[in-house]
This record gives C-alpha cells, structure tokens and sequence, in this order.
C-alpha cells in the first residue's frame, strides 16, 4: 500500500527491475512479521551495490543472538505461564492473574522485538539496515513514548498514511481527538476482527488523550535516565503506571473474548489479589518459575544497561577482556539451550 500510495504521491517513482521490485515486495527477514519497510528506504538499498562489511556481520550476528534468546528464553517460557492463567482463570487468584498478565506483557514484547531482532540482524549480514521497530517501550514515562517505541514501524506508518492525510492535529482538539482515536481503533482492527482489539486500541486511545489534549506528546523523546545509571524516583514511578496500564490493555488484547477480559478483571480486582501467587498455575512448565522470574530480571537488567543502544547487547561488554566478552555469548547460547523450552510459534504470526 505504501508502494502505491507514495507512487500516486510522487514520492518515489515505479521501479521498472522486476527482480528488485520483486526483491523488495519479497526480502525473507522482515516478509512475517516486520518491520513494516517502505520502497523510499528500502529500494535505494536493494539498487546499490553492496560489499560483504565483517564489522556490520558481525552486529548482525549479535543482534540475531539477542533476538533469538529473547524468543526462546523469554518469550516461550513467558508464554506457558500466560496460557495456563488466561486458560483457566476462573480457577486461579487475582494474583496468580496479575502475574499471568505481565508474563503475557513479557512474552508478546519479547516475542515480537526479537523476531524484530533477527529479522533487522540477518538482513544486515546482506548489507541491509532495515529499520528499528523496537526501542526499550516498557521503560516508557507515558502512553505517548510507549507507542514511539512500540512496533515503531507501524505506529510511524499509521502517523504518515492515516494521522496526517486525516489532518493530523492542524484542526484544533475536536481534530486532535478525533483522528488519535481512529488510528487507535484501526489499529485495533488491523490485529483481529474482535471486539477484544477494538477494546485494546480504544484503551490505548484514551491513554493518549491527557497527552494530546495538554501538548505534552513530545515531553520524553530521549530515553529515560539518559547518561545515568538509575532514574529519579518521578521517573520510575512514571514507568511503574505507563506498564501497568500497558498491562491492563493487554489483558483485552490475549483475551479470547470481551466476556473473558471482564471476568479476568474482576477476579484481578477482588479480595484475592491479597493472596500470594498460586503454584499449581505452572505445575505443566518445563522450567520451574523462580528460574524463569532471575532469568525475566536478568534480561530486564541488561535491557536497561544497553537501553541506549539499537539493541541491548551492542555495546554491552565491549571495553570487557576478550575471554570475558566471549563467555558472557556462550552463556546466552547456553541459555537458549538449556531453557529453551517446547518451541511455539512467533505470537504475530497470527496478525
């Protein structure tokens, strides 16, 4: 669509090479689940020619081993865990819940940026830079960083195609409000033909509004704590509410129905949310929950180290000793090994 429309728009003009077109229209990384790319930053790449760069292959190579364990380890153990409680909630605490819910959280981030991850890292082993679709979003200050960081190839593509061909917010409030929650809803609606998205992308919508109505979607575009170690304590509670309510939208969004997303929350919002997490919700997990919970805090702490970089792991041990450096990989290689559970399938296969 981007093609045509930029086309029609004289932003590009027809490339007349089948094969690259073809090329383009078809390049395998990105051809599942994304990133989104356009013909103006993609095509120009695919026409020139290009040299083998170690260094690029290199980074390719380690991005691919981030994005792989952030699958494996994270994602698909997250997900046995998110399954049991949204499965059989009505036999599970309020807190068993909430934690279902942010291992949910857990799992479609880290299952959805790592295919991200190996898609932009195997397309730079072909010189290729595709562009960035994830950028930290659970260390997000509001709503409105979050969805800068979120899938940015398709928030930026709903902003260029939808949001400002609408009019984007030239038209005052009413304008303002009125086109952020159409590209909400069409967001929702892109995912799934159920009510559950709908509910999602309107949630979303209204998260945002403080934000648009008050100017103050533009407040956080550097990352947060940046050139500090630690956040200030606004800063932290700021990132403890954007994620929680980040979390609530998702319960609609992994819901099989609205019914289900209800139920779910008024157990969420009973007397036993009090009681501690019950056990038995991961009797069936091939790796016990306190592991898979260091491994979650493990993986948050080296997030956060490298929250300045493309991806995690960039920079992270390069000033280290050589052998040092070389372990720190080989124990992410063991990890996806030895916690590596039964493979599933990527989450945004299905959208």
């Amino acid at each position: 669509m981007s093609y045509v429309i930029d086309i029609y728009k004289n932003r590009i003009k027809p490339e007349k090479n089948f094969i690259s077109y073809s090329v383009f229209v078809s390049f395998f990384p990105l051809l599942v689940a994304g990133p989104i790319e356009r013909a103006t930053h993609l095509l120009p790449q695919i026409l020139k020619q290009r040299k083998f760069d170690s260094s690029k292959a290199i980074d390719g190579l380690r991005q691919i081993l981030w994005g792989v364990f952030k699958k494996v380890v994270i994602a698909d153990n997250c997900a046995e865990y998110a399954n049991a409680t949204f499965n059989h909630f009505t036999s599970f605490s309020g807190s068993t819940l909430i934690l279902g819910a942010v291992f949910f959280a857990f799992q479609i981030y880290c299952d959805f940026s790592g295919y991200s991850d190996i898609a932009l890292g195997t397309a730079r082993l072909f010189g290729i830079d595709l562009l960035r679709n994830f950028a930290f979003p659970y260390f997000s200050r509001d709503i409105a960083e979050f969805w800068r960081r979120w899938h940015i190839s398709l928030s930026s593509w709903f902003r260029d195609y939808l949001y400002i061909p609408l009019g984007g917010s030239k038209g005052g409030n009413w304008m303002k409000i009125r086109n952020t929650f159409i590209i909400f809803l069409v967001s929702g609606f892109w995912h799934g033909a159920n009510w559950t998205f709908l509910i999602w992308g309107f949630l979303n919508a209204l998260y945002i509004m403080p934000s648009i109505m008050f100017n103050t979607n533009r407040n956080h575009l550097d990352m947060v704590a940046q050139g500090r170690l630690l956040p200030t304590f606004k800063e932290s509670i700021n990132m403890m509410i954007t994620f929680s309510l980040t979390v609530f939208a998702w319960i609609f969004f992994r819901s099989v129905n609205v019914k289900q997303a209800f139920h779910f929350i008024s157990i969420v919002f009973s007397k036993s949310t009090f009681k501690l997490p019950e056990g038995r919700a991961f009797g069936g997990s091939t790796n016990h929950p306190f592991i898979i919970i260091s491994l979650l805090l493990v993986f948050i702490i080296i997030e956060w180290i490298g929250r300045e970089q493309q991806y995690a792991i960039a920079q992270f041990g390069k000033k280290w000793l050589l052998p040092i450096r070389w372990m720190f990989y080989y124990s992410i290689v063991f990890a996806i090994v030895f916690f590596g559970c039964k493979a599933q399938q990527f989450i945004y296969f299905q959208f």
